[in-house]
């Protein structure tokens, strides 16, 4: 098959042999990674504009070190309430120095789309609004791909707020479209509107939720405070949605737990699960690397690659 985008904004619009072409390219790029030297020449010459809107120590050096083991020029922008520019107009001024890769996080949903109909720079979404967070969604699958060895029929439970989470939109998005069942564990309030749309089972009981799955996926929570009326408090969400051993006690014996960082374990997962041999959120970090190497070099080759 053909892998020929300009941009990637999302996995909603990006078909199953797409992403096993992304998986496998990333497998390729684990090779680099496990060099004493991880130089590769592929984007040498090349620009990557670092546009962060939100910070996230983890993602953007993730970005900043895949350009970097590319042999690319990797440049941030230090975006601040003071600044006047629109994103509009920061996108043509790379255009017209001549960036050619822009690694956008908004807070705005649509954001990432919006700029890559605007400028000729190659635009990767690390993250628009509620709306998707691709990349992560696809270091997500390469662990699951390394750990499992197939996607079809695996039974994976994403459990936290489903509807603030654009992890979990991806995630949906490319494990069905893989052949996987995904569960959804949230209370009621934090079950997208349309859920419908995307092809998933819905429990408001973790623990049958997580009933012989393959594969726990758990979500960060947003500031307590941002919930309002969605959620009385964070003691009662943990009585009812906290990750414990009880609910890992359901799953299959060789369950893995993932975590998209930096997890709340008062809250949202236990602390000994996340120190256990179970969570693998360390294979996540090093994929994330490969992954979004994977990205670039295939956007880079323009007319594209055939795979």
């Amino acid at each position: 098959m053909e892998f020929k985008r300009k941009d990637f904004i999302g996995l909603m619009d990006v078909s199953d042999k797409e992403i096993m072409a992304v998986l496998e390219m990333a497998e390729t790029m684990k090779v680099v990674l496990n060099q004493r030297n991880k130089k590769a020449p592929y984007l040498q010459g090349k620009s990557v504009i670092l546009l962060f809107y939100e910070q996230s120590t983890r993602a953007k050096l993730s970005y900043e070190l895949a350009a970097q083991y590319l042999s690319a020029n990797c440049v941030e922008i230090n975006v601040d309430g003071s600044s006047q520019d629109t994103l509009f107009e920061i996108g043509r001024t790379i255009d017209q120095m001549g960036g050619d890769f822009i690694i956008l996080r908004n807070p705005y949903s649509g954001s990432a789309g919006y700029l890559a109909d605007k400028v000729k720079a190659s635009v990767i979404n690390a993250g628009d609004g509620i709306n998707e967070n691709p990349t992560q969604a696809l270091l997500d699958l390469l662990t699951i791909k390394e750990l499992k060895g197939h996607f079809d029929g695996l039974k994976v439970a994403i459990c936290g707020d489903v509807a603030g989470s654009r992890v979990a939109r991806s995630n949906i998005w490319g494990l069905t479209k893989l052949g996987a069942e995904v569960r959804i564990a949230s209370p009621p309030t934090l079950v997208p509107n349309n859920i419908e749309d995307f092809n998933v089972k819905v429990y408001y009981d973790i623990k049958k939720a997580c009933r012989d799955v393959d594969v726990i996926m758990s979500l960060k929570l947003q500031d307590e405070a941002s919930y309002g009326s969605r959620l009385a408090s964070f003691d009662e969400y943990k009585e009812f949605f906290k990750l414990e051993d009880t609910v890992i006690d359901a799953a299959k014996k060789d369950v893995i737990v993932m975590h998209p960082g930096g997890p709340n374990r008062r809250v949202e997962i236990a602390s000994d699960i996340v120190d256990s041999e179970k969570c693998i959120i360390d294979d996540q970090i090093t994929n994330g690397v490969a992954v979004r190497m994977a990205i670039l070099y295939l956007l880079s080759l323009g007319k594209g690659l055939t795979v």
